[in-house]
C-alpha cells in the first residue's frame, strides 16, 4: 500500500519560502512609503519637540535623553505594528501561507524580520542624531545604536504576538497597544538603562546583555505564538 503522507518540507525550502516572504514585504513597503515614513517621522517629531517642553539646557536634557529616546522608539515601533498582518489578512495572503505546506512559524518570523528592517533598524540609525540633539556626547553613539538595535528586535517580536492576537478585530489599534505595552516594559527599562550608561560614559554591557537575552527569547517563542494566533484567526 502506497504511503500517502505529505513529506515535511526540508530546511532549504523553508529558508527559501521565508526569504521570498521577506523580499515581498520589503518590496510592498517601499511602494507604500507613507506607512514607512510615519513611525520615523513620529520619532523625529517627539525627540525634537521634547526640549521645547522642558528646557533647552543641555545638562538637563542629557539627564532625560535616554528615557525620551526609548519612549519615542517604543511608540514609533507600535505605530507600524497594526499593518504587520492586517493587509495580508484582508487580501487572503495569510490564508495562502497557512495552506502552502510551509511552516507558518518561519513565515511569521520572516514578516517580523521585515518589520524590524523597515522600522527598528532605521530607528537605531536615527537614534544617535536624536541623542546628540538632546545633549548626549558623541562617545555615547555606539552604545545608543547597539541598545536601540537590539531592543527594537525584541519590540518587533513582542509586537508580532499582539498583532496576531488582534488580527481581524475592529479598532484593533487600541487593543494592540494594551497587549503590547505591558510586555514591552522590560525592554524599555533595560534599553533606557543601557543608553543612560552610555551617555554618562559608564559600562553598559550588562543591560545590553539583558536586552539580547530578551531578543533571543523573543526569537524562540514569538514566531510560534504569532503563528498559532494567526491559525486561530483564520479558522
Amino acid at each position: 500500500m502506497s504511503d500517502t503522507r505529505t513529506a515535511a518540507p526540508d530546511a532549504a525550502s523553508v529558508l527559501e519560502a521565508a526569504r521570498l516572504v521577506l523580499e515581498r514585504d520589503l518590496t510592498l513597503a517601499l511602494r507604500r512609503r507613507g506607512q514607512l515614513v510615519q513611525p520615523l517621522a513620529f520619532f523625529v517629531i517627539v525627540t525634537t519637540l521634547f526640549p521645547l517642553a522642558i528646557s533647552p539646557e543641555l545638562a538637563r536634557l542629557r539627564e532625560v535623553a535616554a528615557g525620551v529616546l526609548w519612549v519615542a522608539a517604543l511608540l514609533a515601533s507600535l505605530l507600524a505594528l497594526e499593518f504587520l498582518f492586517r493587509d495580508d489578512a484582508y487580501d487572503g495572503t495569510l490564508e495562502q501561507y497557512a495552506l502552502s505546506g510551509q511552516p507558518l512559524t518561519g513565515l511569521m518570523f520572516a514578516k517580523t524580520a521585515a518589520h524590524w528592517l523597515l522600522t527598528g533598524l532605521p530607528l537605531a540609525l536615527m537614534a544617535p542624531l536624536a541623542a546628540l540633539s538632546l545633549g548626549a556626547p558623541p562617545d555615547a553613539v555606539p552604545g545608543i545604536v547597539a541598545s536601540v538595535a537590539v531592543g527594537t528586535i525584541a519590540l518587533s517580536l513582542i509586537g508580532s504576538i499582539g498583532a496576531a492576537l488582534t488580527l481581524g478585530l475592529r479598532r484593533s489599534g487600541v487593543l494592540l497597544a494594551l497587549l503590547t505595552l505591558p510586555l514591552s516594559l522590560p525592554v524599555l527599562i533595560f534599553g533606557a538603562r543601557a543608553s543612560e550608561l552610555a551617555i554618562h560614559g559608564e559600562p553598559y554591557v550588562a543591560p545590553l546583555e539583558l536586552l539580547a537575552a530578551l531578543a533571543v527569547l523573543g526569537i524562540t517563542l514569538a514566531p510560534l505564538a504569532s503563528a498559532a494566533a494567526v491559525r486561530i484567526s483564520l479558522e
